[in-house]
């Protein structure tokens, strides 16, 4: 499967983040700390390969997955593992942080 970051929407959220692990981004294309954060992620998703999936969810298209979990300021990342939310970064994270944070 080709690795990269996958747009998510809030019908395929919760069968996306079942199994396994997954990094979340809450981001809006109007955001100057969002726009940051995605070349960031695009290293996070070739570094961890398939070790985990890398995810954004556009909060103004897909409202119903941010209000879910309680996202209140962009970018907020959470990771999930198994359906789980495991942690949670608000704010611009560098790669390192996050490769370290999925493991």
């Amino acid at each position: 499967m080709a690795q990269g970051v996958k747009d998510l929407q809030d019908s395929e959220f919760a069968s996306t983040v079942r199994q396994g692990t997954v990094l979340v981004d809450f981001w809006a294309p109007w955001c100057g700390p969002c726009r940051m954060q995605g070349p960031i992620l695009e290293q996070v998703a070739a570094e961890v390969g398939p070790k985990a999936t890398i995810a954004k969810v556009n909060v103004d298209e897909n409202p119903e997955s941010a209000h879910r979990f309680g996202v209140r300021s962009i970018p907020t990342l959470i990771l999930f593992k198994d359906g789980r939310a495991v942690r949670q970064f608000v704010g611009v994270q560098d790669k390192r942080t996050l490769v370290g944070a999925i493991g």
